[in-house]
């Protein structure tokens, strides 16, 4: 089978289109405009936010115009886009990366490597955590570490949050609540999943989704009790007790890191009376 050569005069046309083809899916624009599109704004509306025009947007993302290195960090900040997919837009753009990406382990994070372990052990004997983006777990203190006693080593080294609570030879068999602490954490991994693109936080939520669950009426949330509860508790048995927890979530205001921007430190309040003398007894 053969096939026509083109005609003499379109060949530098048709070299400059294929060109611009390739730009355009490879380039800032289809970036910007996926950013854009999974935050439902409309080009008008982030030229608003932006300062710019919803003509040089759509310019921008069919790749005719060229964002400066301010306009791209401005539309990422009204975007939300993640630290480490800035520098990604910066280097589609034609820019150096602008954050840096220090391992924990760098003399340079000792200061914060200082005050993660000075946060952990303050708040013991009530458990906390530090994990990464994918819930790789980086610290925990004394708390969590009882929490985990019994857990076989191959679970607990490397140890994932998700995976150490969610799998049968885990957390799972202990948490009283297991269906509604499972989707709580599945609705957890969905919310940050359609907000980034982390392939490594995908494969975590596929595989610990599959895991499977218990019969409902092994693992129901015992309602009975007459604590008022102010948010979804955690009831998980340890040594023959019911202790509950509320979570909550911290992580770094405005991170010029990627590492630090994708750390989070989960500490684990307790939900009644009851918990709190016990971890206080437990842990002194």
């Amino acid at each position: 089978m053969t096939t026509a050569a083109p005609a003499k005069g379109n060949t530098k046309g048709k070299a400059k289109a294929d060109q611009h083809t390739k730009g355009n899916a490879t380039g800032v624009g289809p970036l910007l405009r996926g950013w854009r599109e999974r935050r439902r704004v409309s080009q008008l509306e982030l030229a608003l936010r932006a300062d710019s025009s919803a003509r040089h947007i759509s310019f921008i993302e069919t790749g005719r115009a060229r964002p400066s290195e301010e306009l791209v960090l401005r539309l990422a900040d009204h975007l939300d886009v993640p630290v480490r997919d800035r520098n990604s837009l910066l280097l589609a753009a034609g820019y150096a990366p602008r954050f840096r990406e220090t391992p924990l382990e760098d003399p340079a994070m000792g200061t914060l490597r200082e005050g993660l372990d000075q946060l952990l052990t303050g708040y013991e004997p009530y458990p906390a955590l530090v994990v990464d983006a994918a819930y790789d777990v980086i610290a925990a203190n004394r708390g969590v570490a009882m929490l985990m006693e019994g857990i076989p080593d191959d679970l607990a080294s490397p140890a994932n949050a998700m995976r150490l609570t969610l799998h049968p030879r885990g957390l799972a068999p202990r948490i009283r609540n297991l269906r509604e602490w499972r989707g709580h954490l599945l609705h957890q991994m969905e919310r940050q999943i359609a907000l980034q693109r982390s392939d490594a936080l995908r494969a975590v939520y596929e595989e610990v989704a599959a895991y499977p669950v218990a019969d409902p009426g092994v693992d129901a949330f015992d309602a009975g009790t007459d604590v008022p509860y102010f948010a979804l508790p955690l009831r998980i048995e340890h040594d023959g007790h019911v202790l509950s927890f509320i979570s909550s979530i911290s992580t770094f205001n405005t991170p010029m890191d990627v590492t630090v921007a994708e750390l989070a430190i989960e500490t684990l309040l307790p939900a009644d009376p009851a918990t709190t003398k016990y971890l206080q007894t437990r842990m002194t």
